[in-house]
C-alpha cells in the first residue's frame, strides 16, 4: 500500500516533534495546497467561489479559535459572534477612518482589539466555569449586540445600521473580484491554520490543555490559571475578530450586527463539536459539514417539493443539526476527526486492521 512510514526513520528531535511524521501526509498536504491556490480557480465558478468556498474558509478559521478555546483549553462560550461582530465593525472603522492602512494590516488590528474585548469577557473564567462561564459569554453575546444596535457612531454615524464595506486595497492592488477575495481569505486561514497548529503543540498549548484536563492539578505543577485562560481567551478572540471582518469584507461585503447574533456563536460551536473538540483538522471537516449540509437539504427539498409542509421544511436543518450534535456527543465525542484518524491508521495496518 501507498500510506507506509516503512523506511521512514527520525534520528533527530526536530524530525519527531514535526507537524506531518510521514512523508505521505506532507505531500498530501502539498497536494491541497496546490489545488487550492491552482485548481480551484481553474474548476471552479464563480458562484460556487463566493458563495461556498468563501464562508467555508472563514467558518473554518473561526472555529479554529473557538477549538482553541473550547477543545484545547476546556472553557465553554457562547458568545464567539460577539468577538466576530468587534471585529467586523472595528475593522469597519480602521478602513474608513484611516484609509491609509494596508488591509491586511487592518484585519490583523481588527483581530487584536477583539482580543483585547476577549479578555474582558474571559475575566470570569478565574472564579467560575462550565455553564455559568457559558452563561457569562452569552451575556457579552447580547451585550455587544445592544451596543451596535444603540450607538450609530460604530457605522460612521449613519441612520442605517446595516453599510457597505469601504473598498479593500493592498500596497495599491484594489482587490474587487470573488477571485481576490477567496485567495485573501485563504491566506489568512493558511497561515492562520499553521500557527494554530503549532501553538497548541507549544509550551503555552500544553498548559491549556492542562487547564482543560485538570484545572486543579495543572496548578500545582505550576501553571498560572490566569495567565492560561486569559491567553486562551485572547487568541480565540483575534481568530474570531479575523473571521468577522473577513466575513463582513469579502463575503456579505456590508457590516450588520444583525448578521453575528446568538445562532452565529450556536452554529461555529456546532462545527467545533462535529468536526472534533481538540483538533485543527476538525475545524474545516466541521466547517465542510455545516456549509454542505443546507445545499443537500435544499436539493431534497426540491425532490419532495408540494409533498412536505413548508414549515417542516424550513425547520429540517436546525432538527439535523440537533440530532447530529447528540449523535456525535454519544456516539463520538471528538467528532469527523476522530473518524478520518481511525480510517488512517486502518490503512497503515492494512490487512490487519485492529
Amino acid at each position: 500500500m501507498l500510506y507506509r512510514e516503512t523506511g521512514q526513520f527520525k534520528t533527530s528531535y526536530k524530525g519527531d516533534m514535526a507537524i506531518f511524521t510521514i512523508r505521505q501526509d506532507r505531500w498530501a498536504l502539498i497536494a491541497v495546497l496546490v489545488f487550492v491556490v491552482i485548481g480551484v480557480p481553474l474548476i471552479a465558478s464563480q458562484h460556487v467561489i463566493a458563495g461556498y468556498l468563501v464562508p467555508f474558509l472563514i467558518w473554518s478559521l473561526a472555529a479554529i479559535g473557538l477549538n482553541i478555546l473550547t477543545g484545547y483549553t476546556g472553557q465553554l462560550s457562547l458568545g464567539h459572534g460577539a468577538f466576530m461582530a468587534v471585529g467586523a465593525y472595528s475593522a469597519y472603522n480602521l478602513a474608513s477612518r484611516v484609509p491609509e492602512l494596508p488591509i491586511i494590516l487592518v484585519f490583523l488590528l481588527a483581530g487584536l482589539i477583539a482580543a483585547v474585548f476577549g479578555i474582558l469577557v474571559g475575566s470570569p473564567s478565574l472564579r467560575i466555569k462550565g455553564f455559568y462561564l457559558a452563561v457569562a459569554t452569552l451575556a457579552a453575546q447580547f451585550f455587544v449586540e445592544w451596543v451596535f444596535a444603540t450607538y450609530p457612531w460604530f457605522v460612521g454615524g449613519a441612520a442605517s445600521m446595516v453599510i457597505d464595506t469601504p473598498p479593500m486595497d493592498i500596497f495599491g492592488y484594489r482587490i474587487s473580484s470573488h477571485l481576490d477575495n477567496y485567495y485573501l481569505v485563504a491566506g489568512f486561514v493558511v497561515v492562520g491554520a499553521l500557527f494554530a497548529k503549532n501553538l497548541v503543540r507549544s509550551e503555552i498549548g500544553r498548559a491549556w490543555m492542562a487547564i482543560r484536563d485538570m484545572d486543579v492539578a495543572a496548578e500545582v505543577i505550576g501553571i498560572r490559571p490566569l495567565y492560561t485562560k486569559l491567553s486562551a481567551f485572547a487568541v480565540s478572540s483575534f481568530y474570531g475578530g479575523v473571521a468577522g471582518a473577513l466575513y463582513a469584507f469579502c463575503y456579505v461585503k456590508s457590516v450588520d450586527f444583525t448578521a453575528f447574533d446568538l445562532f452565529v456563536s450556536l452554529k461555529v460551536l456546532f462545527m467545533v463539536i462535529i468536526g472534533g473538540m481538540g483538533s485543527i483538522l476538525g475545524c474545516f471537516l466541521g466547517a465542510a459539514f455545516i456549509v454542505i449540509l443546507p445545499i443537500v437539504l435544499n436539493e431534497i427539498a426540491h425532490l419532495f417539493a408540494g409533498q412536505v409542509p413548508s414549515a417542516l421544511l424550513t425547520n429540517l436543518e436546525h432538527m439535523i443539526f440537533g440530532g447530529l450534535i447528540i449523535f456525535f456527543l454519544i456516539v463520538e465525542p471528538h467528532g469527523l476527526a476522530r473518524l478520518w484518524t481511525t480510517m488512517k491508521e486502518k490503512l497503515r495496518l492494512w490487512p490487519f486492521p485492529h
